[in-house]
């Protein structure tokens, strides 16, 4: 962002503290199609004694559990109604409760929420059966390893501190807390002098402060309790530990104490971490992940009101921890020595501006912005952030990490999968940091723009978007005020899907296409992208493939032109292939340990056998490892090059001249025939129930179950979500039967997996494995029950009204607009049905429902993936 962009990113705020203490943040945003309500508590884990270890999240989960007024679900059902979602999350200094929904529903949105903040009922039986539900939450978090990884960084570095817990708290804590325990911390925290409740969107200033007054003015002021984290006195001396999970990849993680977000140095330790791993042009994406030594690298300065933790790591091969931890150590000692380049600095304050930006992009983020900087010191905090990070030196990065990130401070966590990997000792680290030769900060030539000339090209205008149909490409722009920026993405359809004994192939291209075009390698491609405010990203689904990215809006022309490059002049060498094959192929590896996608993967395999829409879009690793180089090449000639492509741009830019500016860059592409229809995907015959199941040491079982359903252009489409609707979600009928009733998971949901060739209503579930016959025969019976009864009016309108909601909702960022068009425009009703997209699950009708539900839901024709854990936990 430059200081031509710069604004006031508080400008207009009405501020009011009301007399019982709670302050309103009230903000119109005319260009929103929505308006957020986000309740912002002062009060989170380090806020909780020992014996309390917990209670912060616990009270989130029960702010839904019903009022006096409102029974429980009644505060979910009357937020879906009105077309909105509710959701919350307790962090280390603050919980947050956020709605989103259309405009017309503020009324309504802060009298419900008012309602649960000020008159939570903590009923000691829902409390008993929630706390069930949180420890599967809890068990959840321990499948996870990055969790796991990060909560044990803590741990290791902080003696003393609140911050060194495992903050959801351990089974047996949870199992201890009463009702006179969170009634307590309820009184005691949430009351009017801690609480921020900030509302953004399309709305007008003065009737909402009405509105608000009159929802929170009655609340009775009452002193909030402070029970402050114990002090963290200051220590040297590197530590490490080694921990061992059911894995494919390792984790490895270094931290440091960094400083609290008011410090003076909190903008230098930020981009720092930008400079050594945001993007792909960063010191430790080129170092790391491009000649393979790690699937994925990061680096982040977190800073919790009273404290801050810099921390970088990678997921990486075992064998790899030796060479990844110095070339960790070598960049992080550069850097304190040298600092970063201009270019570096340049390229990293674009990416950490743009990246701020976005961050407020819709209602909500803006929202909790503001109530987040409130509480720390004031609105005008967000604004001082901003100008402060423009403002950022080379030198003041260098200070910074050479004062904060030294050796003799450093802590170390390695996750190892099973028996493999040697541990990671105090000694290793401390021989990696012992840098003796340091190679010069890697220049980055700069890649030539191209010279664009615009062509004025017809347009026709249908549902706000401009489309020029160009010989070899369709151009879609939508203008989308707010911020100052544009998404942008090149699209092809997948006109036939990989070859079964390759699957994945089309996604090598796509990723090994980022790694050069004529005349200019990974590096280049990554500077010249990332210097205009986005990164790229690779496309990857079943029905298309393409790259995409969002920059400042004035620099679309050369985004969208390296678009073109990467379609048009990959490099696809030899060695750029076979590498970004390797990764690949630890990364499908390592997608076996995601407990919610994985059990879908399986159940798809069992539902389409192996090929098509039975396979992921990156492939299985055995198929990948053998893909030579030159079979790329030959499919990107074959599957890419020929192909009709679309290029979508949403964003704040004038859509004529946009047009004629993508016309100038794509004109020329080879003439290809307007999109023809695809063949439906077949499912395999399902006589009797199927299902795949794998044994894993783990917390939870997962299992996802799928039935065949309508694909995403079929008349039954629009009923296959709202039977979605209906079924999953805060409010919705398993949500309802299977974790308020029963207390069988945290995690339960249906959906509608509709695809170009095909679709699928399905399930999923993660429960305790001694639980799992009884999730499964419960959710069989609330399945059941749609196939012989409609759903009540009630259910219908809530769900024909959220999903009519959430198309608005859904509006508020450029990449939502884009991937919106991208899914009609592929695979749905195209532009006609981005002018109403609630139309149509308007005219749905609860026989239409039932009747979908009898056909599809046939226990005898699903398909399961299944994840069968071990049990126990912490």
């Amino acid at each position: 962002m430059t200081a031509d962009n710069r604004r006031t990113w508080t400008a207009g705020v009405h501020r009011e503290v009301l007399p019982n203490g709670l302050t309103l943040l009230i903000q119109e945003d005319a260009e929103a199609p929505a308006v957020a309500v986000v309740t912002h508590v002062k009060a989170g884990f380090f806020d909780e004694p020992d014996r309390w270890t917990g209670i912060s999240h616990v009270l989130e989960h029960m702010f839904f559990k019903g009022t006096p007024s409102r029974g429980v679900g009644a505060i979910a059902r009357e937020t879906k109604a009105v077309g909105g979602y509710l959701n919350a999350s307790t962090s280390y200094d603050q919980t947050n409760y956020y709605t989103v929904l259309p405009a017309s529903g503020l009324a309504s949105a802060l009298d419900i929420q008012a309602d649960a903040l000020r008159n939570s009922l903590i009923d000691a039986d829902e409390l008993a059966r929630e706390l069930q539900v949180i420890i599967q939450e809890a068990r959840r978090k321990l499948d996870t390893p990055s969790a796991v990884t990060h909560e044990t960084l803590h741990e290791v570095m902080f003696d003393h501190h609140r911050i060194r817990r495992w903050r959801i708290g351990y089974e047996k804590d949870l199992a201890r807390l009463t009702r006179d325990d969170l009634w307590q911390y309820y009184r005691s925290r949430y009351v009017p002098e801690r609480t921020v409740v900030a509302i953004v969107g399309a709305l007008e200033p003065a009737a909402a402060a009405a509105l608000a007054r009159q929802a929170y003015g009655g609340w009775a002021p009452a002193p909030g309790a402070v029970d402050r984290s114990p002090a963290e006195p200051p220590r040297t001396g590197v530590r490490a530990r080694t921990l061992r999970a059911d894995v494919a990849q390792a984790e490895l993680v270094l931290g440091w104490r960094g400083v609290p977000p008011l410090h003076p140095a909190a903008p230098a330790l930020d981009m720092a971490a930008a400079v050594l791993a945001t993007g792909r042009g960063s010191r430790l994406y080129r170092a790391l992940r491009e000649p393979g030594l790690a699937t994925y690298v990061y680096a982040h300065h977190y800073s919790p009101t009273e404290l801050g933790v810099m921390s970088l790591g990678a997921e990486l091969a075992p064998e790899n921890t030796d060479s990844t931890l110095g070339l960790i150590a070598e960049s992080i000692t550069a850097l304190a020595m040298s600092g970063p380049t201009p270019a570096e600095l340049e390229r990293a304050r674009t990416l950490v501006l743009a990246r701020w930006v976005r961050g407020i992009e819709t209602t909500d983020g803006k929202a909790s912005a503001l109530a987040a900087a409130e509480a720390l010191d004031g609105i005008e905090a967000m604004d001082r952030e901003y100008a402060a990070l423009e403002q950022v030196t080379g030198d003041e990065v260098r200070e910074a990490v050479s004062r904060y990130l030294r050796p003799e401070d450093v802590s170390a966590v390695l996750t190892l999968p099973g028996d493999r990997g040697v541990p990671l000792t105090p000694e290793q680290v401390e021989r990696a940091f012992a840098v003796t030769r340091l190679q010069p900060a890697p220049d980055v030539a700069v890649l030539a723009s191209p010279t664009i000339r615009p062509i004025r090209t017809p347009v026709r205008k249908e549902a706000g978007v401009l489309h020029a149909s160009l010989p070899g490409v369709d151009l879609l722009v939508r203008r989308k005020a707010g911020i100052p920026t544009a998404a942008v993405g090149l699209y092809l359809r997948r006109t036939r899907f990989d070859p079964p004994e390759s699957a994945g192939i089309g996604a090598l291209v796509v990723r090994s296409a980022l790694r050069g075009v004529a005349g200019g390698d990974a590096s280049e491609l990554a500077f010249a992208v990332e210097q205009l405010g986005g990164t790229l990203l690779p496309g990857l689904a079943l029905d298309w493939v393409g790259w995409s990215t969002s920059v400042l809006a004035q620099h679309l022309p050369t985004a969208a032109a390296i678009l073109a490059r990467l379609l048009t002049e990959p490099t696809l060498a030899d060695g750029s292939v076979a590498a970004e094959r390797d990764l690949l192929v630890e990364e499908t590896r390592q997608a076996a340990d995601d407990m919610f996608r994985y059990p879908f993967q399986l159940a798809f395999r069992e539902a389409f056998g192996p090929r098509g829409y039975g396979l992921p879009a990156l492939g299985l690793p055995d198929g990948l490892a053998s893909i030579a180089p030159d079979a790329a090449r030959r499919w990107h000639r074959e599957a890419f090059l020929g192909q009709r492509a679309t290029v979508l741009v949403v964003g704040e830019v004038d859509p004529e001249a946009a047009i004629d500016t993508l016309a100038g860059i794509f004109g020329g592409m080879p003439a290809a025939p307007p999109h023809a229809g695809v063949a439906p995907e077949t499912w395999l015959p399902l006589a009797g129930a199927r299902e795949t199941r794998l044994q894993r040491q783990k917390a939870q079982s997962a299992f996802a179950m799928v039935f065949p359903g309508p694909a995403r252009g079929d008349a039954e489409y629009p009923a296959a979500e709202v039977w979605a609707a209906i079924a999953s979600g805060l409010g919705g009928r398993l949500f309802e039967s299977l974790r308020d009733k029963r207390s069988l998971a945290y995690t339960v949901m249906a959906l509608s997996w509709a695809r170009g060739r095909a679709g699928s209503l399905a399930t999923y579930i993660a429960t305790s494995p001694d639980r799992e016959a009884e999730a499964r025969e419960a959710m069989l019976v609330e399945l059941a029950r749609f196939a012989s009864e409609p759903p009540g009016e009630t259910e219908l309108h809530q769900a024909v009204n959220y999903l009519a909601g959430q198309a608005q909702v859904d509006r508020q960022s450029n990449p939502m607009i884009l991937a919106e068009l991208l899914e009609s425009w592929m695979i749905g009703g195209g532009l006609a049905e981005f002018a109403d997209p609630a139309a149509r699950f308007r005219a749905v009708t609860a026989d239409q429902v039932m009747r979908l539900a009898a056909r599809c839901l046939n226990p005898s024709r699903r398909a399961e993936g299944v994840i069968e854990g071990s049990g126990g936990g912490r």
